[in-house]
């Protein structure tokens, strides 16, 4: 049976003070020991979350990672390597933000992922449609096709130590959410576009769902049978209401 996830993304937020005071707040809450709850802070203060949220087996992840997994001459990148020396345990890979803004391509993301899983991070490859690309009824298309560029460059068994994030880029900080069924519709897609290639690989890998998740919608989303989860935007710089989200997965 697959365990729940709860995983926040502070993306680039938090200063000394406020990252202290978040961090303060999630080792009051309440985790359920039958959900596994991961924060991805930057890079600056990954080392202070490995700290802090040791005693309370919350894991950490990184928001991006270097193409190769060693050290070597990359100005400004993080190895994975590096990443697993310094405490992570994941890392984000393909975020829309960083495929729609930074222009990462497929080939790239195909790389960071290797490179995750060599030096031993869990890579968590998130995937999503535009509002232009569902509104033309392409949402399978192309979250199919994300899929397909790692399954066609390493295998379909490289999922089995993994997880997937459903983020539709449309409704990523817009306040808008998929309905439970349309995240369903596509997180059931995804299973079934895996199990196509391996149904055991399919059957195991966590799939998470993201886009302006909060406390009052997620007990309904982590109902659906394919949704294994939550990859958190804003709501997880609330340590309050990232706890009843964690909270309501348990449940």
């Amino acid at each position: 049976m697959r365990r729940l996830m709860v995983a926040g993304n502070w993306k680039m937020n938090g200063t000394r003070s406020s990252v202290a005071e978040l961090l303060k707040g999630l080792k009051s809450q309440e985790f359920s020991a039958t959900v596994d709850v991961a924060v991805f802070p930057t890079f600056l203060h990954v080392s202070e979350a490995v700290e802090a949220l040791r005693e309370v087996g919350v894991a950490v992840g990184a928001q991006n990672v270097a193409t190769q997994s060693g050290p070597g001459a990359l100005t400004g990148e993080v190895a994975a390597s590096q990443l697993k020396d310094a405490g992570c345990s994941l890392v984000l890979i393909g975020h829309s933000e960083r495929r729609q803004i930074l222009g990462e391509a497929e080939g790239v993301l195909v790389a960071k992922f290797k490179a995750a899983q060599e030096a031993g991070l869990v890579p968590v490859l998130c995937v999503g449609e535009t509002l232009e690309d569902r509104e033309a009824e392409r949402t399978f298309d192309v979250v199919g096709a994300q899929l397909d560029s790692v399954m066609d460059a390493l295998g379909v068994e490289v999922f089995s130590q993994a997880v997937i994030a459903y983020e539709p880029v449309w409704a990523i900080g817009t306040g808008l959410t998929a309905t439970p069924e349309q995240a369903q519709e596509v997180h059931h897609a995804i299973r079934a576009r895996l199990a196509a290639r391996n149904a055991e690989v399919a059957q195991g890998v966590r799939l998470l769902y993201g886009g302006s998740v909060k406390a009052a919608n997620a007990a309904d989303l982590f109902r659906m049978p394919d949704i294994d989860g939550g990859l958190i935007g804003g709501a997880a710089l609330n340590a309050d209401e990232f706890g009843a989200i964690c909270r309501a997965a348990g449940s």
